[in-house]
């Protein structure tokens, strides 16, 4: 396990077919839900083509900028797969194939394999590969720079990996949520009470048109339990009498 203190993440999306809108992005969601109960805010999300140069750009400021960072994309064999050459680049490191990424690949595929699936065994000289008991096959981690694959059911097979390496980082962060028949005009002066006298709780508002149960949707977020419990309660002290309200945790 890494014992680091992480507080701040930055997602770097890469591909062009994310851009032209031919492939959802499905990941960053994930992303953020498996962070936030480590303590660790996703605080900026990049997406670029596959263009090396304009990757590692990206990677070197990102890194330097955000405590961890994790890429989406781009590390698999063909002609555009280029997250692995540019992170190299970024931090000055030789790009070569790992032996024992080469080992498995080559066990994988047996006769099938070919120069595009040996493609995925190059690593940047210094990286580390990273494992968990239930999930063998490495994922490569450069200084604070994670590389994760783009496709979303994989991305979601890497993240347990990054999670249980990385461990707790810091406060899980806990959401309450509050859902109201009041629009967001009405709800702004009793919003900005409640900011006032909780300035470490973060308070959203999310309006839904044409639902039956609700129209509004506030949520109250923060690393410390018992103030973001009484900055939601003191929220519904506020409200009109017999205005309707469901709670979540």
């Amino acid at each position: 396990m890494i014992v680091v203190s992480l507080k701040t993440a930055a997602a770097l999306v890469i591909g062009n077919e994310i851009l032209s809108g031919k492939i959802g992005e499905e990941n960053l969601v994930v992303l953020a839900r498996v962070l936030r109960p480590l303590g660790i805010r996703l605080q900026r999300v990049v997406m670029v083509e596959d263009v090396i140069e304009t990757i590692a750009h990206e990677v070197r400021s990102l890194s330097a900028t955000y405590d961890l960072v994790v890429t989406s994309g781009g590390v698999g064999p063909t002609h555009d797969d280029v997250t692995v050459e540019a992170v190299g680049l970024a931090f000055d490191a030789q790009v070569m194939s790992h032996p024992h990424l080469e080992a498995m690949i080559r066990g994988h595929y047996g006769s099938r394999c070919t120069e595009g699936h040996l493609r995925m065994a190059l690593v940047p000289t210094g990286a580390s590969l990273e494992t968990t008991e239930s999930v063998s096959w490495p994922t490569i981690r450069m200084r604070n720079v994670w590389l994760l694959p783009g496709v979303p059911e994989i991305f979601r097979l890497k993240l347990g990996v990054l999670r249980e390496n990385l461990g707790l980082a810091g406060p899980a962060f806990v959401t309450h949520a509050v859902y109201t028949q009041m629009d967001e005009g009405h709800l702004r002066p009793l919003l900005d009470a409640i900011v006032a006298q909780f300035p470490d709780v973060e308070v959203g508002s999310y309006p839904k048109w044409h639902h039956d149960s609700y129209k509004t949707k506030l949520t109250f977020d923060g690393q410390q339990p018992a103030q973001v419990s009484a900055a939601r309660d003191a929220f519904v002290a506020l409200l009109p009498e017999g205005e309707p309200q469901d709670y979540s945790e």
